[in-house]
């Protein structure tokens, strides 16, 4: 499991959780095909093989290596929100790395590294690698992380989550104050027990702090938590891959887990409506979901930063570096991080297999909703007002030059 902890959300919908026995679904009977069960199965073949480092991390940096999973991504939490709870600690904060379609999380002294990746289809799987040397290391996928990964927190299919809590001085989250974060929370309600490391100005979050009085948990100590640009005197820096938990891989990742469960959700519900209804129409359901993704998409809801943002590792340089790019040198990768996270506002996982693999009928409805917005039919929605003119106009002729699948129509837009 890499976050654990069942929150209330901000910024989200309660929504209802779906069967994932449906005949459409059948989750847990459905071998998945992601990055972790393709890597499962090179493993198994011994077409590749992990190298193990004593230095403590053992297989972690092979396995990142394999899955194309980057170190800068390294965010940092010390809040007991795991399986391994009973290791971490402010002192030894649980390492999370992550790439569009998968995550890894690694404790210090932990006994096994924890995966979660993105079917197309099927949505986050959950599993764990000893991380002790062994002859032949071996993937297991794990059915009990749908315990907290599986519900409220990741809109109602198995997901990932990021939650912000009123940590004690020990790591462990007190009952009350929890939430679930991505763009649409506010700056001050993030990243309670996690570790942030960057500049953001005047603009204050709840991380790097713990809250020592029990009798006050929603009163965090916050002397020294802000603005900090490394984990000096906070951590062992020795035992993790990088020294520092970047605060724009931490937006990134923020933004990304919600997206995943919004997309995951809309083609459960597709699949199974078309199970139950054998038919493809649009019902008042579908079309709140169809609404509720290209509104996250756009970064409708998206809470200002406040004041301008800056990382501290290479995150914002290499996530950036990914592309694709148009003719004009543009991509939805470009961070803007002065007030709004991207240049261009439109979610970069659109080129996502998973998105790709929503339902036809839903794709389409998908389609057309953008299309409108972007090209300025819906220029009067309250929804997408933050959106100038000039943002509509990037992000369609970005999309035309990078998405080679997009519907005829969009290429006659002007």
């Amino acid at each position: 499991m890499l976050i654990s902890l069942a929150a209330r959300s901000t910024g989200q919908v309660y929504l209802e959780t779906l069967p994932i026995a449906h005949p459409a679904i059948q989750y847990l009977q459905t071998r998945p095909d992601d990055p972790v069960s393709r890597l499962s199965a090179e493993l198994e073949r011994g077409t590749i093989t992990l190298d193990f480092r004593a230095d403590g991390t053992g297989y972690l940096a092979s396995v990142l290596r394999h899955l194309g999973v980057t170190t800068d991504s390294q965010g940092l939490v010390f809040s007991k929100t795991s399986s391994q709870a009973a290791k971490i600690s402010p002192r030894n904060p649980r390492a999370i790395y992550f790439a569009d379609d998968v995550a890894v999380g690694f404790v210090p002294g932990g006994e096994v590294l924890e995966l979660a990746a993105r079917d197309a289809r099927q949505g986050v799987s959950f599993y764990t690698l000893d991380n002790q040397s062994q002859a032949r290391p071996a993937l297991t996928r794990r059915e009990a992380c749908l315990r907290c990964h599986y519900g409220p927190a990741t809109g109602g299919v198995p997901g990932m989550f990021v939650s912000s809590v009123f940590p004690s001085a020990t790591g462990t989250p007190y009952a009350d104050g929890a939430i679930v974060t991505d763009h649409r929370t506010p700056f001050g309600d993030r990243w309670g027990g996690w570790y942030v490391n960057g500049r953001h100005g005047e603009a204050r979050h709840r991380g790097n702090a713990v809250a020592p009085n029990p009798a006050r948990p929603d009163v965090l100590e916050t002397v020294g938590a802000q603005n900090l640009p490394n984990l000096a005197g906070r951590i062992d820096p020795k035992r993790y891959l990088s020294p520092v938990s970047d605060i724009v891989a931490l937006l990134t990742f923020e933004h990304q887990t919600q997206m995943t469960n919004l997309i995951t959700r809309l083609g459960w519900e597709a699949r199974i409506a078309h199970h139950d209804s054998r038919s493809a129409a649009i019902t008042p359901a579908l079309q709140s979901g169809i609404d509720a993704l290209v509104a996250y998409m756009l970064f409708a809801d998206e809470a200002p930063l406040g004041d301008p943002v800056e990382g501290v590792s290479s995150f914002t340089r290499t996530f950036a570096e990914r592309g694709p790019r148009d003719h004009k040198g543009r991509s939805l990768r470009e961070f803007d991080l002065r007030t709004r996270l991207f240049r261009y506002p439109l979610s970069y996982m659109v080129y996502d297999a998973a998105f790709d693999a929503l339902p036809g009928p839903i794709l389409d409805q998908v389609y057309r909703r953008l299309f409108d917005v972007l090209t300025g039919k819906d220029d009067n929605s309250r929804a997408f007002a933050r959106l100038t003119r000039a943002d509509r106009s990037s992000i369609l002729e970005i999309l035309k030059e990078t998405k080679s699948t997009l519907p005829a129509y969009w290429r006659g837009a002007p």
